[in-house]
């Protein structure tokens, strides 16, 4: 006989359903193999699922999160999903106007703070569980040939297209406009050969905005089973330690509205935040707000 197991679909990184970037969450996933959860990911196909264990170092929850292709360590907006879920759904105990949870993942200890405002809505931050972390570049030609553009839409005043990580890795990259930007698109054998010759599976390009929001962003998987994702927390996270990191000044608090999926029809809106003392980036944040979308029971075995 199948087991039957409860998830919840919501959209993540927006006030509106149809918009950010959508998440298959499981609350209660035990018995679950991790064929299953790969399978089931699949089968959902988004970007990334979450699914929920009973925590085995005395915290909120365990989480583990799975790509269409793969598990990962940490991702954004399946914590900020997830997070979401649980306290909408009532299996968060306690939920006050501030609240505080803590899931443990493959990459860590995510910290994740909740807000609940008089209208309903809950606002989620995440803290990354990694420090900033910043690895190899990647040749301008490389990169712009991956994204189809040329080499002279890459701007490298600030910095190189460069690996970052503050648990999963991307290549971040400044791109000169918003034309650049809207013009960028997967070419398969230009991130091919990303893959075998710098190691890598994410793109992260942005630009510096100068209307409602500080930065555009567009983040590209094409081997995750997502050509584009709408709205990816842990490159913009990541993205924000980066800047923090090459600002001149030793301290400091520092924050940007970000805008995502805006090119793939799924506008979503995203806050960074990073804490820097004794000229080293200590802290980064990523957070939103969610809306619930449908809930159902899915069948396994």
């Amino acid at each position: 006989m199948p087991v039957q197991y409860n998830y919840y679909i919501c959209d993540v990184f927006t006030k509106k359903r149809f918009g950010g970037n959508p998440l298959a969450v499981f609350p209660e996933a035990e018995g679950l193999t991790d064929n299953q959860m790969q399978q089931i990911t699949r089968e959902f196909n988004f970007s990334e699922s979450s699914f929920v264990f009973p925590p085995e170092y005395g915290n909120t929850r365990k989480v583990r999160i799975f790509t269409p292709a793969l598990e990962v360590p940490f991702a954004g907006h399946p914590n900020i999903g997830t997070a979401f879920v649980l306290a909408s759904s009532g299996m968060i105990r306690d939920l006050h106007e501030s609240t505080e949870i803590i899931f443990e993942e493959i990459a860590g200890l995510v910290p994740i703070f909740l807000r609940k405002f008089d209208d309903g809505s809950i606002w989620c931050e995440l803290q990354a569980p990694e420090k900033l972390s910043i690895g190899d570049k990647v040749s301008v030609e490389d990169l712009a040939s991956a994204i189809s553009l040329k080499s002279g839409d890459i701007i490298t005043d600030t910095h190189p297209p460069q690996h970052t990580s503050v648990g999963l890795p991307f290549v971040i990259t400044e791109l000169k406009d918003r034309q650049a930007l809207k013009k960028a698109s997967v070419n398969i054998e230009g991130f091919k050969k990303l893959a075998s010759k710098y190691n890598t599976r994410f793109t992260h390009i942005y630009i510096r905005s100068n209307d409602e929001f500080d930065i555009r962003t567009r983040m590209f998987g094409p081997f995750d089973g997502m050509m584009e994702d709408p709205a990816t927390g842990s490159a913009n996270c990541a993205l924000g330690g980066l800047l923090t990191h090459y600002n001149d000044s030793d301290a400091g608090e520092y924050e940007w509205n970000i805008a995502q999926g805006v090119e793939m029809g799924r506008p979503s809106f995203l806050k960074a935040r990073t804490q820097k003392k004794g000229g080293e980036v200590t802290a980064t944040f990523i957070g939103g707000n969610s809306v619930m979308v449908s809930e159902g029971i899915i069948f396994v075995g």
